[in-house]
């Protein structure tokens, strides 16, 4: 009943989510607002991920897990991007990175969670290191993307490392280690009364809550494997369509 309910939940989402990015697409084109309109079409295309993975590995993927990605692509690309919810809303990045970092280390432990259970592979890895992988896999995806955010606002003159105004500094440079206040700062003309940061503290904020979703999902993974509970994490994880969970 449970799997049942899980099943009809994704399909209400998938539904859902379809008929407001088809609706968005069609305005779009009327009002020809071309990129928007391509945009819609990346995240239909992304919304098919899930269901490739499946057929394409032979995987099995739990429906809450399911539902969490779309939902994902849903809120950081239609919404956070092409609906602005990143400026409207200051902590969606924050949430989406948290999450990101929660299914990435998900999926390292499934990877390493279906090694162990092959037949073909020769040696068995202890829960701990398989809580390892996982979470390390998680952040070296989320470094990645944050490669991918720096190249995009250096070489295609993007915002993806948002801004932040900073009144306090410790410079060792300027003030031999000690704290420096800023009382002004001229950009184009017009005087700031802050230091602009131009993505470094975006950046370390975005990997710190990875990192804080990955180690829940790692910490969780590793007493569900030692047997010690958390069965909650099967709704996360991925099994090969021809091995029992």
């Amino acid at each position: 009943m449970k799997k049942k309910k899980q099943l009809t939940l994704k399909i209400i989402v998938y539904i859902i989510v379809r008929i407001i990015i088809v609706a968005s697409f069609i305005f779009s084109l009327v009002a020809k607002n071309y990129y928007t309109a391509f945009q819609c079409i990346l995240v239909l295309i992304l919304l098919m991920l899930p269901t490739f993975v499946n057929a394409k590995f032979k995987l099995r993927m739990p429906n809450v897990l399911e539902i969490l990605i779309i939902l994902f692509i849903f809120a950081s690309i239609f919404l956070g991007e092409m609906r602005d919810f990143y400026t409207k809303f200051p902590y969606w990045d924050t949430m989406l990175h948290t999450i990101s970092g929660f299914v990435m280390a998900a999926i390292g432990i499934s990877l390493i969670n279906i090694l162990n259970k092959s037949e073909r592979v020769p040696f068995i890895l202890s829960p701990f290191f398989v809580a390892l992988f996982s979470f390390c896999f998680s952040m070296t995806i989320g470094v990645f993307w944050e490669f991918y955010e720096y190249a995009a606002d250096m070489l295609l003159q993007f915002d993806m490392q948002k801004d932040t105004y900073i009144t306090t500094i410790t410079s060792a440079l300027i003030n031999e280690g000690k704290t420096l206040t800023i009382n002004s700062v001229t950009v184009n003309g017009a005087e700031l009364k802050a230091y602009i940061d131009i993505g470094l503290i975006d950046t370390m904020n975005d990997l710190i809550v990875n990192a804080i979703g990955a180690l829940v999902l790692s910490i969780s993974g590793y007493f569900y494997l030692k047997g010690k509970g958390n069965e909650w994490i099967r709704e996360f994880m991925l099994y090969k369509k021809d091995h029992p969970s």
